[in-house]
This record gives structure tokens, C-alpha cells and sequence, in this order.
């Protein structure tokens, strides 16, 4: 029996782009997609012109037979320290014309690869893809990122979500035209981007995928360090708000002489105030002790711009509406004052203050990191510290009071195993000493510490630092970011990245804070709706 001829494997030329084939490039991307020429969110000659001019080895043209039949444009951009934060394709690209290209930067990104609908199915995409790995190799790059449309999402809006969609085309129930090649070509997909590009096709929604360069040797900057002081807070009696006043006045001064960029003070270290307040009960003393919250932020604040730090202030009870929250006052050096609510209230805090929950988790860009702030007992919630490193943090700091060493063990145990979930520092700060005569408050048991992810690039044991326990004193260290961000993409393990999503998803509630105000119309046509910068392609 005579076997049927093999069809001959197409050969396709991949080779850099000149400025000789601009009209050719321009003519392929519209045929590429007819619907977006429609809209003009196609390539025009003087975005390719102004892509050879900046990063020319980043553009590639695949020809068969001698004709150009697909191409891929590229960049290297800082994606900054969390390189996969949603963004949109005309903010990653600046519009499209690529003036924000970084050759120092760690990322590659994919800003558009389009192949004309009579080569498809030919391995044009597969070797264009290849020749970006390849140039990811050459220039020694941590990644490379591209988003894609959800090609085929809108035949399904009606059934699933985008991410539910993607879960699918993951888990092979479904094709999309786009993600499922990028997944075949070796793509992790990172989470799904919302308000990418205009696109119907894909309600402007796009994949985010990485490709880490398993040959990349990072380049130590060792320029993103900071400095972190936690105070041990001695419970003293004071006989005005002057008096504790000067005490955290001389912890800050202290902090700052030693060039610190952050100072945690402890949950509650307020507390001695009662000791100048005489009350029946301690539900009576909490609500008493509320009543010095505005010259508490104001002492915080007047601190915070005065040596130029960021402060956290433990936390506090304070008034809100009708409910008494225990609430840390963030200040940054500016004099922006930010809020955390402690979430989760343990049945003392229930039963003896009447201490309701709050509902919300910021991430607060200070000047020298991102970071986030659980209260106590919030840290032995695992979704709360997820959500803060989901959302860019890159230390948690948890101010606690504990009044023995069973509830310390139980918060700084805890806050270890955050660290290593997450990949991000975790620094403590609690009261040390006692107030006889405060009731539930009389009793104080605390030892700082500073925890990361254990990994090689960090101290051993998984502790940056640690302080004596039960006595009053000051603990710095400094913290390396970089090695923070290097853990997170080539660690010993890599907990961010190998997350099981097909099993597992964090779902919450927490009350967002308002979006920024971003101008979203640029040069390759209207881009309005959008929430943050932006492909429609599939890059």
C-alpha cells in the first residue's frame, strides 16, 4: 500500500524589520485585524517608524517565499516593582510609539505580534515567539510580558466571567485563538487585564503571560534598600498626653538619627493614657481613650514631616459612626495620612471594648516601598496578608499586643509563615511592661521582629532580626527589595507564580479605595473607559 505524501514543511524566514518594509507592515496589520483598522487602533508608519529608530533588534518580520507575511514589535520597559500589576496596552507601550523603551530594564514585552489570516496554521507565530526568547536570552532580561485580546470571549460572555473563561481555555475545555497559543508556546498566564484595548471581541479584556529566561543572571542594583526601626513600647504611667507625647517624640528621634525610612509603634501603645483617665470598666476606658484619637493622628502626622519618615502607628480606638474601630494611622512624610481598621476582632476585644471590624485593606505607596499594615490577630489570617501581596505590598508591618507568650508565639508564627506565602517582609512591633492599674491592659509580653521569605538571598532562619524579648528597646534593619523581587522570579521556590488558580481563588469583599484619574485618549484612537495604561492584539 502506498503511503500518502507528507505536505513539505513551510519554511518561514524570521529577519529584522528595515524601514524598507513599513508600507508592507502597515498593509499586513490591517489585514491582520480588519476589525480594529475599523477603529484606526492599528500600527501607522510612524509608530514603526519610531520603533526602528529606538529598539530596532527588537523588531522582527517572518517572511515565506520571500513575502512578509507576519511580524512581531517589541520593547524593554520597567514594569516597576510589581511587574504584574494590570495595565493597559497604550500606557505600556507609550501609545504605541514606544518612548518609553528601557534598555536597562528586566522586561521584555510583547507589544504585538499579527500574522496574516492566509499564514495562519504555517508556524509563523511559534517562530516569532521563538526569535523573542532567543533576543530575551541575548540581552540577559528577567522576562518577557505581553498581554493578549480574549479572542474568542465574547462568544461566551454570556456564561462566564473573563477569568472563568481563561480558567477554561487553561484547563483545555475551551480554544481562544489567541491564549491558547500563547500557553502551547510555553506562556504562564498571570492573571486576566481588564480594560486592555478597546476590542468587542474580547470586552477589553486581554491575558497577561510570562516567560521567564531560565539562562537570566541578575544584575545586583542593591539601590532599593530600606531601613526599618520597630519599637519595643514600654508600658509606663503618664500624667498627661504631653508627658507620652515626648516619649513617642524620643522614639522617633531616635528612629531618624539612625536614618530610618519606616518606625512601627505597636498596637494599642496608647493604652498607658489611661492611666491618667479614671474609669469603671474597660469598655468605659476604650471609649475614653477614643476621645484622644484626633491629637494622637495629629502628633503622628506633625512627626512623620518633621523628620521625614513613615510612621505606623500601632493602633489606636477610635470613633466611627456608631462603632468603635481599633484603627493605625499611617503618616507619610508628605503629611498624607492614611488608615488601617483592624479586620478580624478577637472575642476579648469583643466582649470587654466593644471593638467592632473595619472593611477595608490599602496598599500604601510610601516613598521608599509598597507596603500594607495587619493589626495583631489579622495576621493570623492567611486571605489578608494574599490580598496585600496580591495588590503590590512589599512589607507588612503588624503592630500587635499580646499579654502572654502563647498569644505573642501565635501572631509571630503567623507572620513567618506570611512572609514565606507571600514572598515579602513582615516586621512586628509589641508592648512590653505593664499598667497595674488598667484593667485587661495590665500585662504586656512582645519581641520585634522582622521576618522574609527564607530563601537563600536572605538571613538564615527566615529572621531579618529580632529583639530581646521584654525590654524596652529599638530594632533596625535594613531590607534589600531587590532581593525581595529576585526571590519572587528565580527562588529556591516560588510561591507567587506556582499557585494553583485552577484549584483555588481568592475571593473578597474589601472596600476598594477610589481609582486615580488617568487621561486615557492617545494616538492610536480613542481609548476612553479605561481604568490604568494598555493590547488588541495578542502581543
Amino acid at each position: 500500500m502506498q503511503m500518502p505524501k507528507s505536505k513539505p514543511k513551510t519554511t518561514v524566514k524570521i529577519r529584522r524589520a528595515t524601514r524598507s518594509d513599513v508600507s508592507a507592515l502597515v498593509a499586513l496589520n490591517i489585514a491582520a485585524y480588519p476589525n480594529l483598522a475599523e477603529d484606526n487602533i492599528v500600527w501607522g508608519e510612524a509608530h514603526l517608524l519610531s520603533h526602528l529608530r529606538i529598539f530596532p533588534q527588537g523588531q522582527f518580520v517572518a517572511e515565506v517565499k520571500g513575502k512578509i507575511m507576519g511580524a512581531a514589535s517589541t520593547l524593554v520597559v520597567d514594569m516597576g516593582p510589581d511587574p504584574l500589576r494590570n495595565h493597559t496596552w497604550s500606557g505600556v507601550t507609550d501609545s504605541g510609539y514606544f518612548t518609553n523603551h528601557d534598555i536597562a530594564a528586566d522586561t521584555l514585552y510583547g507589544a504585538d505580534i499579527y500574522v496574516h489570516p492566509d499564514a495562519r496554521g504555517l508556524g509563523i507565530g511559534a517562530a516569532l515567539y521563538e526569535a523573542r526568547r532567543k533576543l530575551c536570552r541575548k540581552l540577559n532580561k528577567r522576562r518577557i510580558l505581553a498581554g493578549g485580546r480574549l479572542w474568542n470571549y465574547r462568544e461566551h460572555a454570556d456564561k462566564f466571567s473573563p477569568q472563568e473563561y481563561a480558567e477554561h481555555v487553561l484547563a483545555g475545555d475551551m480554544r481562544d485563538l489567541v491564549l491558547s497559543f500563547q500557553l502551547r508556546e510555553g506562556f504562564q498566564l498571570r492573571r486576566v487585564m481588564p480594560n486592555y484595548l478597546q476590542d468587542p471581541n474580547s470586552r477589553n479584556h486581554a491575558s497577561l503571560i510570562e516567560w521567564l529566561n531560565p539562562d537570566h543572571n541578575p544584575e545586583k542594583s542593591g539601590a532599593r534598600k530600606v531601613r526599618v526601626a520597630c519599637v519595643q513600647y514600654q508600658m509606663r504611667e503618664v500624667k498627661s498626653f504631653e508627658e507620652f507625647a515626648r516619649q513617642v517624640s524620643y522614639f522617633v528621634d531616635v528612629a531618624a538619627d539612625s536614618d530610618a525610612d519606616f518606625v512601627l509603634f505597636p498596637e494599642l501603645f496608647s493604652v498607658q493614657l489611661l492611666s491618667i483617665t479614671k474609669t469603671k470598666s474597660p469598655r468605659e476606658g476604650m471609649r475614653q481613650l477614643a476621645k484622644y484619637a484626633p491629637k494622637l493622628v495629629k502628633l503622628l502626622r506633625k512627626l512623620a514631616v518633621q523628620y521625614g519618615v513613615t510612621l505606623i502607628g500601632g493602633g489606636h480606638p477610635t470613633k466611627v459612626g456608631k462603632e468603635l474601630r481599633n484603627v493605625a494611622t499611617i503618616c507619610l512624610p508628605d503629611g498624607s495620612v492614611a488608615e488601617q481598621h483592624k479586620l478580624h476582632i478577637t472575642p476579648n476585644e469583643r466582649k470587654w471594648w466593644g471593638i467592632s471590624g473595619g472593611h477595608s485593606l490599602p496598599v500604601i505607596q510610601a516613598p521608599t516601598a509598597k507596603i500594607g499594615v495587619l493589626i495583631c490577630y489579622d495576621a493570623e489570617f492567611p486571605e489578608a496578608a494574599r490580598y496585600l501581596a496580591d495588590q503590590g505590598a512589599e512589607i507588612i508591618f503588624v503592630p500587635f499586643c499580646t499579654n502572654d507568650r502563647q498569644g505573642y508565639l501565635r501572631v509571630r508564627t503567623c507572620a513567618a509563615a506570611r512572609a514565606v506565602e507571600n514572598q515579602v517582609y513582615v516586621a512586628l512591633a509589641g508592648n512590653v511592661g505593664n499598667l497595674p492599674d488598667v484593667e485587661n491592659m495590665d500585662v504586656q509580653y512582645g519581641q520585634a521582629a522582622i521576618f522574609t521569605p527564607s530563601d537563600f538571598m536572605f538571613a538564615r532562619d527566615g529572621i531579618a532580626a529580632e529583639a530581646d524579648s521584654n525590654e524596652e528597646t529599638v530594632l533596625f534593619c535594613d531590607l534589600d527589595l531587590d532581593d525581595l523581587h529576585e526571590a519572587r522570579a528565580l527562588g529556591t521556590v516560588t510561591p507567587r507564580l506556582d499557585r494553583r488558580e485552577d484549584l483555588f481563588q481568592l475571593h473578597n469583599n474589601v472596600i476598594p479605595p477610589p481609582p486615580p484619574q488617568i487621561d486615557t485618549v492617545g494616538p492610536l484612537g480613542p481609548q476612553r473607559d479605561w481604568s490604568v495604561e494598555g493590547n488588541p492584539k495578542g502581543g
